[in-house]
């Protein structure tokens, strides 16, 4: 991409960085003219576009290598390795349609659910079993590996079918004694109740619960369209809840995540049948992303026709399970991709995002339909006119190559011409502005006992963290009209890649509903998030949170007074030019109740005369900004030392000795509530964690979690977070207090996620028992 972008005459780069959206037929014309001709280009289409030059493409060598190297792996004992190598060669391994009795995708699935029934993880092994007969039904080894399956699961009955449809199809009379054995050690149990066992789909039910009431789309003339409550709401309702337009995994997630519900991958994923790129959780996410469906072949009704009734109606049953006969409506998101080319592997995801809408477009539109009437249809803004002269010219490659690499796909349903790719720019910066990143969460400890929920293992202490895991970027056509703001009134979260959201506060009838784009406040200060909010989606915030003065922004960066009696905030010329004004006015227009955490930090009389970097904003007293700062900075070289440490798990008496020199250090220099200091107080709790002396490690928690709870609120979703930590502590040394703990991560998890609490955050499940 840097070589079209470096050979670009400046004169045309010029004059598409100084472009509007009047202007967009020119400069995407006068673009598409230079590529046209330009044979840098034309290669890089065929390397992205043509499938015989694909390193997505499927290859049978490569998926035998990672064969026989899962074989070496499984010889061993190298269980985990064994079952990661024989899942890449179900990613590379081509479908050959032709060959069912030696089909290596069959192997393959066989294989890995021999891997798996060795790693106990039995109801994973019975699937694969069940794949392979999808596509080999006359497989005699898949027959008898579900039956071994089956028995360990305690699924006689079952067991006792797979073992005789697996002597049916073995054809030596040794394969077939050794599967008349195993039936003989079975066959005093076929009467006890058979356990179903079923894959347990990725879902996004609402568990019964629908959004309350009404809401109204109205305009606003400084923020636009904007979503408002038609009656009162209670904190905790849910209000909206929305599937994605169209949606894209993160490429850091891709072997991580299912590319289409976006949860955990099982051990039994399932890749795509026509490229190498995508990873399912089922087949039923694969069926709705790439519309393919598993079918039995012909010679399967020739293997099964031969069978008496009974167990022909088993093998059928198997066969034909819930994943073959899944149909989906939904416009499948990856298949106009999935011919082994390049593009959506390589493109960035946002431009990948825009060629799934492409796709949703050209798939469902009436013959006479244009792009233009598309785009002005699914009424999302844009930023065209705000973006950077680099990010505009970029869009404009990217247009142009997208259609170029989609026109392959649909052939001649659209043409190439300066209004399809001005459009197509249009849609990429719609996608800058509206797209919502989906966020899960997880459960991770300090010792990578991540998910466990049995017993808190003897000896080995924990503090479990809430880690929120960016997997995928979506556009929500009605989540994109609620507005922002830096402190929200509702909470955003999704049940896979389903959008849900939530109040957080009372909301009045009329009364907007807002969520936060980013860091909200207590987490940055007003210059970082207003500086934040304007690159990102190119507009000023003037949210309450940002317009009006609060506690978070005054002492989140500040310094202590140097008057030890005084608990007012020092900030340093940076803040005090973005709060300045806001103190002046709040002073001018309210008044401090004195029971306010503001009044701590100012002087309600004479505050006016303190504004000023390095005076205290409660008693004026003068603190030398440049040697505190110094200090602080000298404090963090050890602080690093200890973050280093704990990566390592190498902790010294030294390195935590100097630690607790830093923080008191730091205490002496910044504010009470500086959030540099919570962050230290972290750290140590889970450097004392690691070291046993899980007191102390409670101890620095607890006061960790106090600053945050004034840099936000106590009931503020971080606070539960950080109380998860809390609890895991107070559990393991059996602490009573760890009840009320958990009471209260209960009490804010239901007002932020309701009844679906326990489906985002399943370890809440194993904090309760």
């Amino acid at each position: 991409m840097e070589t079209l972008k470096g050979a670009i005459p400046e004169g045309l780069k010029h004059m598409i960085g100084d472009s509007t959206v009047d202007d967009l037929r020119a400069t995407t014309s006068s673009l598409h003219s230079f590529f046209h001709h330009f044979e840098p280009f034309l290669q890089l289409l065929t390397e992205l576009a043509d499938p015989k030059h694909a390193l997505c493409g499927k290859s049978k060598d490569a998926a035998l290598e990672s064969k026989q190297l899962g074989n070496q792996f499984f010889s061993k004992g190298d269980y985990a390795n064994a079952l990661d190598c024989y899942t890449q060669a179900l990613r590379k391994a081509p479908f050959e349609a032709s060959d069912m009795e030696n089909n290596l995708v069959a192997t393959l699935y066989i294989n890995r659910a021999t891997v798996l029934h060795k790693m106990s993880l039995l109801t994973e092994c019975l699937r694969d079993c069940t794949r392979a007969l999808q596509i080999c039904p006359s497989y005699a080894k898949a027959w008898y590996r579900r039956g071994k399956a089956n028995v360990s699961l305690g699924n006689h009955k079952d067991a006792v079918c797979d073992l005789n449809m697996a002597k049916i199809m073995e054809s030596s009379s040794s394969g077939k004694r050794q599967i008349e054995s195993e039936q003989k050690n079975i066959l005093d149990q076929c009467n006890s109740t058979s356990t179903v066992l079923q894959h347990k789909e990725n879902t996004l039910t609402t568990v019964g619960e629908v959004p309350q009431g009404k809401l109204q789309c109205v305009t606003i003339p400084e923020k636009g369209r904007a979503m408002v409550s038609s009656h009162d709401i209670s904190p905790g309702s849910l209000v909206h809840s929305e599937e994605p337009y169209a949606v894209i995994i993160l490429k850091q997630c891709r072997d991580s995540h299912c590319h289409y519900c976006l949860n955990d991958l099982p051990a039994d994923q399932v890749p795509c049948r026509s490229c190498s790129v995508p990873l399912y959780c089922s087949q039923q996410c694969q069926s709705k992303a790439g519309g393919q469906v598993l079918r039995i072949f012909p010679e399967v009704h020739s293997a099964i026709e031969k069978l008496p009734s009974d167990l022909g109606e088993y093998a059928v049953k198997v066969i034909q399970g819930h994943d073959s006969k899944h149909e989906t409506e939904n416009i499948t998101e990856h298949k106009h991709e999935c011919q082994g080319v390049n593009w959506s592997a390589v493109l960035p995801s946002e431009v990948v995002l825009a060629g799934r809408i492409l796709a949703r477009f050209l798939s469902e539109r009436r013959t006479s339909e244009h792009i233009t009437y598309f785009v002005e249809k699914l009424e999302l803004s844009h930023c065209y006119e705000h973006m950077l002269p680099e990010s505009k010219l970029d869009t404009h490659i990217y247009s142009i190559v997208l259609l170029y690499c989609l026109k392959r796909s649909f052939g001649a349903a659209f043409s190439i011409d300066e209004v399809s790719i001005s459009q197509v720019v249009i849609i990429i910066s719609q996608i800058k502005v509206n797209c919502m990143t989906i966020v899960h969460l997880k459960s991770k400890d300090a010792h990578g006992l991540s998910d466990q929920f049995g017993e808190f293992p003897s000896g080995a202490y924990l503090t479990s963290n809430v880690e929120q895991v960016r997997v995928g970027k979506a556009i929500y056509k009605a989540g994109s009209l609620f507005n922002h703001s830096c402190q929200p009134n509702i909470h955003a979260y999704f049940l896979s890649r389903n959008l849900c959201i939530r109040t957080t506060k009372v909301i009045p009838a009329e009364g907007h509903l807002e969520l936060s784009y980013g860091p909200q406040v207590g987490f940055w200060d007003c210059n970082d998030r207003l500086n934040f909010l304007k690159e990102e989606y190119m507009f000023q915030c003037q949210c309450t949170g940002c317009s009006k003065v609060n506690l978070s922004d005054i002492v989140l960066n500040a310094f202590c007074c140097v008057n030890p009696n005084c608990s007012g905030a020092v900030l340093d010329s940076r803040v005090i030019n973005c709060e300045k004004q806001k103190i002046k006015n709040f002073m001018n227009h309210l008044k401090i109740d004195k029971n306010d955490d503001i009044h701590t930090v100012l002087n309600q009389n004479n505050a006016s005369c303190h504004i000023q970097p390095g005076h205290c904003l409660k008693c004026g007293s003068y603190r030398d900004l440049v040697s505190s700062s110094a200090a602080v900075d000298k404090a963090l070289i050890f602080i690093k030392r200890l973050q280093d440490a704990i990566l390592s798990k190498e902790i010294s008496n030294t390195t935590i000795a100097d630690a607790l020199k830093s923080l008191h250090l730091l205490r002496s220099n910044l504010h009470a509530y500086h959030k540099l200091i919570a962050e230290v107080e972290d750290n140590l709790a889970q450097a004392f964690c690691l070291l046993g002396e899980l007191q102390l490690s409670m101890d620095h928690c607890k006061a960790s979690i106090e600053i945050l709870e004034k840099l936000y609120h106590p009931d503020d979703i971080v606070i539960a977070y950080e109380l998860v930590k809390l609890c895991s502590i107070q559990l393991t040394i059996s602490d009573g207090a760890a009840m009320d703990t958990i009471s209260r991560i209960g009490d804010i998890f239901s007002c932020y996620y309701g009844l679906h609490a326990d489906l985002v955050f399943p370890y809440l499940q194993y904090l309760r028992r």
